[in-house]
């Protein structure tokens, strides 16, 4: 009778065990690959301070130290700290030899041609593998777009009308009125909208219109009648990264962390629907699912870094059907500012390999004070789960699984992306 409990007492402590030691449980399975895909770390707004934005507040937006949309100094800083604590991580699970710099086909490094992406790639690799000279490929011109990163929508009615059906079925649209006015209001009340140029000029902004739908080319996003402030949802949830007083970060407002997740979520709603819609998930990511796929099955890679954008993520993850998931001590909701998706391939007993998958990110409270981190002291990691895929007691899958439901997802993608 005891040695018939034993296996459920285990599973039992196995379960109650945080994550960090269910990892170190893992020793049986060694690590043989990893692939991060990150979304870059902290930029500065895409508008700069003679654009619209700075008539939509009568406060002076924080002096950034980079020109817009490029990595600031704080978000380097916080990249090459993300960098080391992978270093570290990846010595203990022996993927990596201290102080011995992994052969050039051993990792690969890709970034979006932005000077966010390309720089966020350099800070983590220089924390990574801080005695290796790698090279961050790119493919074309700083600051022109790559399409494996962000292609465009298909060009077909049909895949329109599909991803339209998706939103509708979703019963999306009356939450995302509802979280979209409530943070509208909260955004011109932290802005003092109401004493800004544009309220001047332009009046009172009315945000309340009921005609939220899918972009209408069929591509992420939302036509939403809250548009004009969306860059200042960005601008807000960029300024509480990089201001710490809080009181300052928020033009004197005193505002709680619901607060901020509601000012955060604006600029979210649009790329978040994707989660809704399949479809459009797996059209624009396959590109980069398809990067995925031949990463993994590469038989000499250890490493692969690819830098883009929280639509990358938002895009991906639906379209591999990862199940909804929260993030602690976080104001974004799904996809944080230098977020990264992780899949670990390792070496089961009997030749079989598995993958897990996770979400690895600094909290906000990280961010904002710069916080060094260890395997000891960890970003957040929470682990992701696929649907309608059997996964084992630890929550990974085995490897051929996850590999015939990218190549499932990458051929439904490519035939909306090919369809006339």
């Amino acid at each position: 009778m005891e040695k018939k409990l034993l296996p459920v007492l285990s599973l039992c402590l196995l379960l109650l065990l945080p994550a960090a030691s269910q990892a170190s449980g893992k020793a049986d399975y060694p690590l043989k690959q990893v692939l991060i895909l990150s979304r870059h770390n902290i930029r500065a707004p895409l508008a700069g301070r003679d654009s619209t934005l700075a008539k939509l507040t009568p406060h002076a937006w924080f002096a950034w130290q980079c020109a817009p949309g490029e990595l600031s100094p704080r978000g380097a800083e916080l990249e090459l700290l993300m960098g080391q604590y992978f270093r570290q991580w990846l010595e203990e699970e022996k993927l990596l030899e201290r102080n011995t710099p992994p052969a050039a086909d051993e990792v690969r490094f890709y970034a979006n041609s932005f000077q966010r992406t390309i720089a966020t790639a350099r800070y983590f690799a220089s924390g990574l593998l801080p005695l290796a000279d790698v090279a961050i490929e790119h493919h074309q011109q700083v600051n022109e777009a790559d399409p494996v990163f962000l292609p465009a929508p298909p060009d077909s009615e049909r895949f329109r009308q599909q991803v339209r059906n998706e939103f509708d079925r979703s019963g999306l649209e009356v939450p995302l009125q509802e979280r979209g006015q409530r943070s509208c209001q909260l955004l011109m009340q932290t802005l003092d909208f109401d004493r800004s140029t544009y309220a001047q000029q332009h009046g009172p902004l009315d945000y309340t219109r009921k005609d939220i739908a899918p972009a209408k080319n069929g591509g992420p996003g939302l036509r939403t009648p809250w548009s004009a402030l969306v860059p200042a949802s960005d601008a807000l949830t960029l300024q509480y990264y990089e201001e710490e007083n809080d009181l300052a970060a928020a033009f004197g407002h005193p505002l709680t962390r619901e607060d901020w997740k509601d000012i955060a979520a604006l600029k979210e709603l649009g790329i978040n629907s994707l989660f809704s819609q399949p479809t459009c998930a797996k059209a624009m990511a396959y590109p980069l699912l398809a990067v995925m796929e031949q990463e993994l099955a590469s038989s000499h890679r250890k490493i692969t870094f690819l830098c883009g954008h929280d639509v990358n993520l938002a895009e991906v993850l639906p379209a591999l059907g990862v199940e909804d998931y929260t993030l602690p001590d976080s104001i974004e909701a799904k996809t944080p500012i230098g977020a990264k998706f992780v899949i670990e391939k390792r070496q089961g007993q009997g030749g079989e390999e598995y993958a897990s998958l996770s979400l690895i990110y600094a909290n906000a409270q990280q961010l904002r004070q710069r916080t060094p981190l260890t395997t000891e002291a960890p970003p957040a990691r929470i682990p992701l789960r696929l649907k309608g895929l059997a996964a084992t007691p630890d929550g990974s899958y085995r490897f051929r699984d996850l590999q015939q439901r990218l190549q499932d997802t990458i051929t439904e993608g490519r035939h909306w992306q090919s369809e006339p």
